[in-house]
């Protein structure tokens, strides 16, 4: 048995996002043309790191931009449709655009340490914790 932590927010931000969607597409800014998307993204911490991982299938690691401060970890970028006049598309489905997804660090962190890998369309971000936020072992002695 699993025991997954539900948000009750998450349900309010997916409505927001459909609301969203829905009033994109009856503005003119629907198939075909640059809007603003999010790429989804898993975020795990152990006791060394904290990692994301996001799906941005289709980039080029050129058009992936990522910050760091003390305070938060921001992710850009842009998704460029391809616009081939040889194709005739039918239907667009994949989101193209910019996009920006930025998360708060809430430990402390070593900004210089910081990782990034981007393969099969998974960007993978480590930020690893500052020495001070590592758990220490204390001897006990004998008096």
């Amino acid at each position: 048995m699993v025991i997954a932590r539900w948000d009750p927010f998450r349900e309010l931000e997916d409505l927001q996002e459909r609301v969203n969607r829905i009033f994109q597409e009856r503005m003119g800014h629907g198939e075909g043309t640059s809007r603003t998307w999010a790429p989804v993204v898993d975020a795990y911490e152990d006791e060394n790191n904290i990692v994301l991982r996001a799906e941005l299938p289709g980039m080029k690691r050129e058009d992936i931009d990522i910050e760091v401060t003390q305070d938060s970890l921001a992710i850009r970028g842009e998704r460029k449709f391809d616009q081939d006049e040889k194709i005739n598309y039918v239907r667009v489905e994949r989101p193209y655009g910019p996009f920006a997804r930025t998360f708060a660090i809430n430990v402390p962190i070593n900004t210089a340490d910081v990782k990034a890998t981007y393969r099969d369309g998974i960007l993978e971000v480590t930020v690893p914790k500052s020495e001070e936020t590592k758990p220490k072992k204390v001897q006990v002695t004998v008096e």
